[in-house]
């Protein structure tokens, strides 16, 4: 199947990656915005061998030439209208899209219609078919957990936990003004204003709730953040002591009035800040964790490397993969928009 990577950032390098290795796939384009990059190889971009695929500025081209498979890697954090557009697009040339890059398609059943229907009226006009996901919100909210209750007998909570140091996360404009690192303490970052989360993550929670086949009374929020004790730098520059320096925050799935299906988020823009919040347990930089309460108690960590070791690059990595290897499946689905838990996770057949 032919498969066009658009974005060649954090994403779209592990999803270059990820395609390459897929026995069932080929890479024929890689699109790319940077006018120094047009032209280069892609594998070259992506740190692995040369494809013979070089880069290009040209998405008519691209789509033009009716790919199977389009993986959009484009940030859509703060250009959600413009990512959705481009995905109509490749969906009206009847490719395949998959993407991690508009939050409110992650759970299609709860997404606003003014944005789900213009993309299902694409996906039937050119046959194709979406998928969008990531890995929180993503696969470390929606499959792991519910393959996790297949192995528990009773389930008192669901939780959900990221925890993440943002100094290795190479994403100034999403760390600082989304996510508000480095920013006056009296001014609420858009990741946590008040909806915001539950837009974002909600989703998870309602598919969560779907396949454990539970009735939600109310999804809440709760937020609490941290000042920087000291200045601190990192590759994004530097961090002024009193900015927020840490961000924790949990969304609710209210069952029969009790938290019951729970996403917990500890961030930190440096490893000292806010000691007594939780922490990865090997004290790396990030790792996600899946918490089943009941018997028996089931706590699952995975902590994903890549690119010299880096977790966030680790993390982007299985978000990538989890996106391209659902394309044979998207390809012989009817036109439409599927979430996780209609599309399989497929077995890493060809790959060993």
């Amino acid at each position: 199947m032919r498969v066009a990577v658009w974005g060649t950032g954090n994403m779209g390098r592990a999803g270059i990656r990820c395609v390459a290795a897929h026995p069932e796939l080929e890479l024929v384009a890689a699109i790319v915005r940077d006018p120094a990059k047009v032209g280069r190889d892609a594998g070259v971009l992506a740190d692995i061998a040369e494809l013979g695929v070089t880069c290009t500025a040209d998405v008519d081209a691209v789509l033009l030439a009716r790919p199977d498979a389009v993986v959009y890697a484009a940030s859509g954090d703060i250009r959600p209208d413009d990512a959705a557009a481009d995905i109509a697009r490749c969906l009206r040339s009847g490719a395949v899209v998959v993407t991690p890059s508009v939050y409110a398609l992650y759970d299609p059943a709860s997404t606003p219609a003014t944005i789900r229907q213009p993309l299902e009226d694409a996906a039937r006009e050119g046959g194709g078919a979406l998928f969008v996901s990531g890995i929180d919100p993503g696969w470390g909210n929606d499959v792991l957990p519910l393959l996790a209750s297949g192995l528990a007998s009773t389930i008192d909570q669901v939780r959900c936990v990221e925890l993440f140091d943002y100094s290795t996360y190479d994403q100034p404009d999403a760390v600082r003004h989304s996510v508000g690192m480095g920013q006056p303490m009296d001014e609420v970052p858009i990741m946590v204003a008040p909806g915001i989360p539950t837009m974002i993550w909600g989703g998870q929670i309602r598919m969560i709730a779907r396949g454990l086949g539970v009735e939600l009374d109310d999804i809440v929020e709760t937020v609490e953040r941290r000042a920087l004790e000291r200045t601190v730098t990192n590759a994004m520059g530097t961090f002024e002591a009193g900015t927020q320096g840490g961000l924790r925050f949990e969304i609710q799935g209210i069952v029969r009035g009790e938290p019951k299906i729970v996403v917990e988020h500890v961030t930190r823009i440096d490893a000292g800040v806010a000691p007594d919040w939780p922490s990865p347990p090997d004290g790396g930089a990030g790792a996600h964790k899946v918490v089943l309460e009941g018997r028996p108690r089931i706590e699952i960590t995975i902590e994903a490397t890549d690119e010299g070791g880096n977790r966030a690059a680790g993390g982007n990595a299985t978000a990538a993969a989890r996106l391209v290897n659902a394309i044979p499946w998207l390809r012989a689905a009817e036109p439409g928009i599927y979430d996780a838990l209609e599309v399989p996770l497929p077995y890493g057949v060809g790959k060993l």
